[in-house]
């Protein structure tokens, strides 16, 4: 018996929630384009605008596949591609009239390039009232920062998160995944979900100014809130849990596993799965406040028991007890693992390969549905499904504004 709740099969393809959902993408890099992946997976209808001389990330590589780097394919799949310059007046004319019918526009300019260019949220909105338009920038239009450019590494810097991660003595250290860059898309996603459901109440669009730095800090948690309580500066803890014990990584005789009692019962329950019972009776680790300040003490015990166990068969066993354990997995080993194959976290399109969808809903499932694409792979699809003729498109081909290969 399970009372998990039907999922749908692997390989399902719907329509998706967001069907009928128009997206004009106007983003670059990583935090744009993960928010505009995320919509699209769901069913979105995305039309990538890329420059003229193309996402960069087309060249963060090696790896490359058919000379595309894997950042790239990473975050732009179910997309259709075009190439405009959007410098020239014809660019923008093509893009005003590729977002009559969007409902989304997301564009990570820096802050008053498209003002400059005619095309700010003013001017879009007052020709396009339902338009939903989400700036991603580092650092918004206000404030001492405001306009400057920002990136994951030096927002991660400025906000605390590098201050935080590493061990004990180590220095700051940079988080090994974009994780304000993955925020700000996630993020982002979820203030165009919001300004698209108040649509259907008032009949509006509105602007979301969404930015690296408000979303680096949002991820400050546990560490602002223990700040603003005890006024002391967070430090880096390494692996353990500033605010739980025990809550770390230890060494077992195959491999590394990370343990986590999160309340009383389970640190009971822990305690005598390990035969370790006595300690439940140990002052230095009466409650959980206890034994965090004898953390030392507690590791010494626990790492000694744990070291000749065989760390997978342990956790196991701990997962089917009830006691949060799970072994530390190197990349190609997760990605690799039964349950990620189970939950079809993994995708495949031909050769392309590339993590699925985390969302899973149980009518209208979303995910991979096509290979993320070439550059400007799409470009007089998109134009004639916007009405412009043969001549037409020709015709902004050889003015330059059509670019059908990157510029260097």
């Amino acid at each position: 018996m399970t009372d998990a709740l039907p999922q749908p099969e692997a390989g399902t393809v719907s329509p998706g929630a967001l069907a009928g959902i128009r997206v004009i993408d106007l983003t670059r890099v990583l935090g744009g384009p993960y928010c505009t992946m995320i919509l699209s997976d769901h069913g979105a209808e995305v039309i990538k605008i890329e420059p003229p001389q193309g996402d960069e990330v087309r060249a963060w590589g090696p790896p490359f596949l058919d000379g595309t780097a894997s950042y790239f394919l990473g975050v732009n799949r179910n997309k259709r591609s075009i190439a405009l310059d959007l410098s020239k007046p014809e660019g923008r004319e093509v893009l005003l009239r590729l977002l009559e019918g969007a409902d989304v526009l997301v564009e990570n300019y820096k802050p008053g390039s498209m003002e400059k260019w005619g095309i700010g949220y003013n001017k879009l909105g007052e020709r396009f009232p339902r338009l939903v338009h989400c700036r991603v920038s580092g650092f918004g239009a206000t404030g001492p920062l405001g306009g400057l450019p920002g990136y994951d590494a030096i927002v991660q810097a400025m906000v605390g998160l590098m201050s935080i991660n590493g061990e004990p003595g180590s220095g700051p250290l940079r988080m090994g995944t974009p994780v304000v860059d993955l925020a700000t898309g996630l993020y982002s996603t979820i203030g165009i979900l919001m300004a698209l459901q108040e649509r259907e109440r008032s009949g509006r669009g509105q602007y979301i100014d969404m930015t690296l730095h408000d979303c680096g800090m949002a991820l400050l948690h546990p560490q602002a809130a223990n700040h603003f309580l005890n006024g002391k500066r967070p430090a880096a803890t390494g692996n353990p849990h500033p605010n739980i014990s025990p809550y770390s990584k230890f060494r077992t005789a195959t491999c590394e596993i990370f343990v986590a009692c999160g309340n009383e019962p389970a640190w009971r329950k822990f305690c005598g799965f390990l035969g370790l019972d006595h300690l439940v009776d140990d002052p230095r680790f009466a409650t959980n406040g206890d034994r965090v300040v004898n953390r030392g003490d507690l590791d010494t015990i626990l790492a000694a028991r744990l070291l000749t166990e065989d760390g997978h068969a342990l956790c196991d066993r701990m997962l089917k007890a009830g006691l949060p354990a799970g072994p530390v997995l190197f990349v190609d080993e997760a990605v690799s693992a039964p349950h990620t194959a189970a939950r079809n976290m993994v995708a495949e399109i031909g050769e392309f390969r590339a993590l699925n969808t985390p969302i899973k809903l149980s009518r209208t499932p979303g995910g991979a549905r096509a290979k993320p694409p070439g550059f400007n792979e799409h470009g007089e699809e998109v134009l004639s499904a916007a009405g412009y003729s043969a001549e037409e498109i020709e015709t902004l081909r050889e003015k330059g504004i059509l670019v059908t290969a990157p510029r260097g």
